[in-house]
């Protein structure tokens, strides 16, 4: 005997006034919630099976679009070991894309929670923030930031995820692993991005040493009226780029949301190629970031860019490291402890006793300044030679590698 539900009941009870004459057929197609032509259908199976006429024809029937139990079981076998720790989206275009398996995010997501396979991820109870609109085109407004995080899951050594994402678009514009946060990762991921986009019009970031500085002015800094800058902080003002202090996490949500994205998504990524070093996730990384910008971007409300030009002897020499030293009366300087020889230049002119400026380039070269001419430069290669490494980037990010037994060795430059 068929269990009517209760809609099928109620349609029975409709039906049978109509053949009372207590209603028409147009207005229990009213009631019921169905259309005329239907309303008549329904009677005449009625008419025809009686109660059982109001019963849907598929009901007690296998479901056509059923996932075979094969693929359920194989599902639950690559989430429980290959595809280990992956959400449910990201399973299901792994399943897709890798296993030949069409499987909606819906189904996987039951079957999944049906094995006791919980989700990776755990979602937060939303809190009230006021929204701000995204920028209206791409290169406004940059949001950059560091993630450190065990992405190599205890397979190689704690590394640093240092960022950048375009506020207009959601596109990652460029991210490579670090040892740390650093001034000189930051002046690396910036030369990057502005050599090949152009500069931006401002920088979002939170209120790091490498980019704010509490120290009091100095006498030089009060008497050109300026304010204390770190080194990052002063090559972007040198650009042009403006830099604001984010107020919380949640105020740079984007760069914040992308981390959580990239901390469930690349570290699975991470475990499926099976990287143990910096260069190998790099590898995993460069490969994974245009699948991530075709899934997560999207386009700028206003479809012209309003990146600025600019030359690349601008961009490396902003994006440096700057210090003042004094020419020594031989005509050398002494710098992180080495001697640097100025080379002579006019029998004429002398630079001693005067002060200029040490440039440290990304690249490990050292240039002297002086007056804004440039009197000196020492390769890459002479620098590492003698042992004068890369910052490591602490408040002012001016700490340098250890220097080797050659550090008063004194530095000419190559004929």
């Amino acid at each position: 005997m068929t269990t009517l539900t209760m809609k099928e009941e109620k349609r029975i009870e409709v039906i049978q006034r109509v053949f009372r004459g207590e209603l028409t057929v147009v207005e229990a197609g009213m009631v019921i919630g169905v259309s005329e032509r239907q309303c008549y259908r329904i009677k005449a199976r009625v008419t025809k099976r009686g109660a059982k006429g109001v019963v849907h024809g598929n009901r007690g029937r296998p479901c056509k679009r059923k996932i075979k139990e094969k693929e359920v079981k194989r599902v639950v076998e690559l989430a429980k070991g290959k595809y280990r720790g992956f959400n449910d989206r990201h399973l299901t275009e792994k399943l897709a894309e890798q296993e030949e398996l069409e499987i909606s995010r819906e189904a996987v997501r039951q079957i999944l929670r049906c094995a006791g396979i919980a989700s990776p991820r755990k979602r937060r109870a939303n809190k009230h923030r006021s929204r701000r609109e995204r920028r209206a085109a791409e290169g406004m407004m940059l949001q950059v930031d560091g993630s450190p995080h065990d992405w190599l899951e205890g397979r190689g050594p704690s590394l640093c995820l240092i960022g950048a994402i375009d506020d207009a678009t959601g596109k990652v514009l460029g991210a490579f692993f670090a040892s740390a946060e650093s001034s000189w990762a930051y002046f690396r991921l910036f030369s990057e991005i502005f050599k090949k986009q152009g500069l931006p019009q401002s920088v979002y970031a939170d209120r790091h040493s490498i980019f704010w500085t509490d120290r009091e002015p100095t006498i030089e800094e009060q008497l050109k009226n300026q304010r204390p800058t770190t080194e990052v902080g002063r090559g972007l003002e040198e650009l042009g780029v403006t830099l604001i202090p984010a107020g919380s996490p949640q105020a740079k949500g984007r760069i914040e949301r992308l981390w959580g994205t990239l901390q469930d998504r690349l570290v699975s990524e991470l475990r499926l190629t099976g990287a143990k070093t910096e260069a190998q996730a790099q590898v995993a990384l460069e490969r994974h970031l245009p699948e991530h910008n075709r899934h997560f971007s999207k386009p700028a409300a206003q479809s012209k860019p309003a990146w600025r030009k600019a030359s690349s002897i601008q961009i490396e020499q902003a994006l440096c490291f700057k210090q003042k030293r004094t020419v020594a009366k031989d005509h050398t300087v002494t710098f992180e402890g080495t001697l640097f020889q100025i080379p002579k230049q006019s029998p004429f002119r002398s630079y001693a006793n005067k002060r200029v400026d040490v440039h440290v380039l990304l690249d490990g070269a050292v240039e002297f300044f002086y007056q804004k001419e440039k009197i000196a430069r020492f390769d890459s290669k002479t620098t590492h030679r003698i042992g004068l490494y890369r910052t490591i980037g602490k408040r002012e990010g001016f700490r340098y590698g250890p220097l080797s037994a050659l550090s008063t060795k004194t530095l000419e430059l190559s004929p």
